[in-house]
Order: structure tokens, then C-alpha cells, then sequence
């Protein structure tokens, strides 16, 4: 696609042509994309099938494990861990010194706000790093 920009045009920056060629890559991008979801989300849907096949299996046989010629078959408990009240638990991690428990990181949108009201406040260690974007929006008709 890019082929479509002569280096006459690229060093006259034809910004016309430029979004145009942009807005075609993104939708290609777009289109390839979804149908890459579509795929893996039907091939998911046929391992979550199996998989609860083989876990009803492994559970009527009160196994754990299974070998069979293709591969071993492994059946273990996976715990998940969420909580309803975020201030007990925060009480439980500075009272235990537990900071290990949350992960680390910064809420992008939080911190971009904290600093603005708190302009003389800046932890130790932060960094910052600023990046240009840039945005093509289609024009209406196109």
C-alpha cells in the first residue's frame, strides 16, 4: 500500500494522499483483526468444551491426573482471589506490611490528575515519558 507514494510525493508531504493511505492500512489492520478474533474465539469455545468434558471425567474418577499416548492430563484446583471491600483490605496489607499482594502498577489516568493537583508532589522514582500520537479521522462521505 505504502508502494501507492512515490518519493516525489513523500518529500512534497502529500498529506491528502497520506490519510488516505493511513485510513486503508487501519481498516485492513481492522479487518484482519477481526477475523483473527472470530477464529481464536470459536477455537476457544471447542477447548472450553473438552476441557469440561475432561474435568467431569477426571472428577468421576477422582483423579487427578491421567496419562494417556497423547499427552498427560493434569486436573488441579486454580484459586482466584477478588474482594467487595477494598478498604479492609488495604487495612490487612499496611497492617501485615503485605504491599506483595497488589500488583504493581499506576493507574495512568489517576496519576496524569494527582500530579496536576499536586504539582509539588512527585514520588521518588516516578518517571515520565511523553510520546506524540497521531489520529486520522475519516471525513464524512469516505
Amino acid at each position: 500500500m505504502l508502494d501507492e507514494i512515490e518519493s516525489s510525493q513523500v518529500t512534497s508531504v502529500n498529506l491528502d494522499l497520506l490519510a488516505k493511505i493511513y485510513l486503508k492500512i487501519r481498516d485492513a489492520k481492522d479487518e484482519l483483526t477481526s477475523q483473527y478474533k472470530d477464529k481464536v474465539a470459536g477455537l476457544q469455545e471447542q477447548l472450553d468444551t473438552i476441557e469440561q468434558e475432561i474435568n467431569e471425567v477426571c472428577k468421576q474418577m477422582n483423579a487427578s491426573s491421567i496419562r494417556t499416548s497423547h499427552g498427560t492430563i493434569i486436573r488441579s484446583v486454580k484459586p482466584r482471589y477478588w474482594t467487595s471491600d477494598w478498604d479492609s483490605l488495604y487495612q490487612v496489607v499496611k497492617e501485615h506490611d503485605a504491599f506483595a499482594l497488589l500488583t504493581k502498577s499506576i493507574h495512568q489516568a489517576n496519576m496524569k490528575e494527582f500530579l496536576a493537583e499536586n504539582p509539588n508532589v512527585l514520588p521518588a522514582g516516578l518517571n515520565v515519558e511523553n510520546s506524540y500520537s497521531v489520529v486520522v479521522r475519516r471525513s464524512k462521505g469516505n
